[in-house]
């Protein structure tokens, strides 16, 4: 993903500050008092959220509110929000006051209010969507302010952890001091995130997978005598699968890919789209079909073969008429446009046949379009591979964003559903290959050195796999075909 481009400073940004607070009457005061004069003449508004405490956090808000020349507004919840519904209410009262920046300070006292303009400024210059306070980039600050060795190391664990799987380079996911643009709040679906502790580590995902650029500022470690209410191991397990299933999502499993999503390209030797294209450039440069040509990326290469290359797919993706030397916009279901050229030397279907109603219909035509020594090249994904045969038996069932369970598959093949296929196709095997599972996705949206170095080596062994047992690992079949 490449960086976003800068903001446009904002000239007067109205700037507030969302203070959540819980049972935090004996600290609630002295964290506002610590606010900076010169933070205190530009600050828009104060909202003290009091997640229904059990004390009287409320009262000594308002108490104070109502003493001091801070523009505030004090409330209290009927009902306990939870941490993260709690941030969800202020920044929705961020957004309905046409706010430009909101602070998130918490009411014990645990984050130095006096940095709060540290984080404020690279919002106002435009530098970032938001920014994180930091108690990991002063060596030896976090433990010198009192952070419990147990929470350190656990920070630490869970920090590279998390960068290592979201491909981020944080130096802290578990700091409560932030900023934000409001207009990068506004990017988001707060509604679809926890209300649990863990809503900082999904905002920052949130925050990741929109291209919002995130800065970090250093922040003094402050720990006095504040209750703790986070279960250490349930926040610990919880941020663990939040970053798990976000880095699952960019490699295709799960729901959220919208249907005409292009594809992406899988140039590797070891895939399918490097197999087809090794096919392609064994052979003289000719007339290409290019069946669900998608975005035209792979067809591209096949141009840079010599080939000529005709693409038809339902949807004209941006720049896909560049990429191709003819486009023609079809909805394969219904089959063939009528105004294709008769005859290519090469038909090209990777992974399409399990996308329409009726394949035999459709790879029949496909037939019908070649040369007389013309050839189809078809990729299929295998049904019969562990993963949708694991989902299949616990009851699990479900459709992904891609791979064999891609939520746009309306037929399942196994090898040989789909030989049979083939044969009443009128059309017979030339050469058959069986592609593994594509690891190089675990580098999608990033990814550390570390992982890099774990895909390599799961690959190999997914490749040994599939040439023991092709028909359980295997995941992805390829054939060369010509008529019978």
């Amino acid at each position: 993903m490449s960086a976003p481009a800068p903001r446009t400073p904002v000239a007067a940004p109205r700037i507030g500050v969302l203070v959540v607070a819980y049972n935090a009457s004996s600290t609630l005061v002295s964290t506002l008092e610590r606010l900076p004069e010169s933070f205190r003449r530009s600050v828009d508004h104060i909202l003290v959220s009091d997640d229904c405490s059990q004390d009287d956090t409320y009262e000594v808000g308002l108490r104070f509110a109502n003493g001091s020349t801070l523009p505030m507004t004090v409330i209290r919840h009927e009902q306990n929000l939870g941490y993260g519904g709690n941030q969800k209410a202020g920044y929705e009262w961020a957004i309905s006051h046409g706010l430009d920046v909101v602070v998130l300070l918490h009411g014990d006292g645990q984050y130095a209010p006096e940095c709060i303009e540290d984080l404020v400024t690279p919002l106002v210059a435009g530098e970032a969507d938001a920014v994180f306070g930091s108690r990991m980039m002063i060596k030896g600050g976090a433990r010198a302010g009192g952070m419990p060795l147990y929470k350190y190391a656990g920070n630490r664990i869970l920090t590279r952890f998390q960068n290592s799987l979201a491909g981020l380079e944080l130096s802290e996911w578990h700091s409560g001091y932030r900023a934000y643009r409001v207009e990068a709040l506004k990017a988001l679906d707060l509604d679809s995130f926890t209300n649990d502790f863990d809503f900082d580590t999904e905002i920052i995902l949130g925050l990741h997978s929109q291209g919002m650029r995130i800065a970090e500022v250093p922040i003094p470690t402050y720990y006095g005598d504040e209750i703790c209410y986070v279960n250490g191991l349930a926040y610990a397990a919880n941020v663990a699968k939040d970053v798990v299933r976000f880095r699952a999502r960019r490699m295709g499993f799960g729901d959220g890919a919208a249907a005409d999503e292009a594809y992406d390209l899988k140039p590797s030797p070891h895939s399918s789209h490097g197999v087809l294209l090794t096919w392609l450039e064994a052979r003289e440069p000719g007339k290409v079909l290019d069946v669900g040509c998608s975005d035209g990326g792979f067809a591209q290469l096949t141009r840079r073969q010599g080939h000529h290359v005709t693409g038809v797919d339902l949807v004209e993706h941006e720049g896909v008429a560049l990429r191709l030397d003819a486009f023609h916009a079809a909805d394969l279901n219904a089959g063939l446009p009528a105004d294709l050229p008769s005859q290519f030397d090469v038909v090209v279907a990777g992974d399409v046949l399990e996308h329409v109603i009726d394949p035999l219909s459709l790879l029949q035509e496909l037939r019908d379009r070649l040369a007389p020594d013309g050839e189809v090249l078809v990729s299929i994904p295998n049904f019969g591979h562990w993963y949708p045969r694991g989902r299949v038996a616990v009851g699990r069932f479900d459709y992904d964003q891609r791979g064999p369970l891609d939520q746009g598959h309306v037929r399942f093949f196994t090898r040989r559903s789909f030989e049979k296929l083939v044969e009443r196709a009128g059309m017979r095997i030339v050469e058959r290959v069986t592609v593994g599972s594509p690891v190089d996705v675990l580098e999608r949206g990033g990814a550390s050195p570390r992982v890099q170095r774990v895909a390599e080596g799961v690959g190999a062994a997914d490749r040994a796999a599939t040439r023991v047992w092709p028909t359980l690992f295997g995941y992805q079949f390829l054939y060369r075909l010509e008529r019978a």
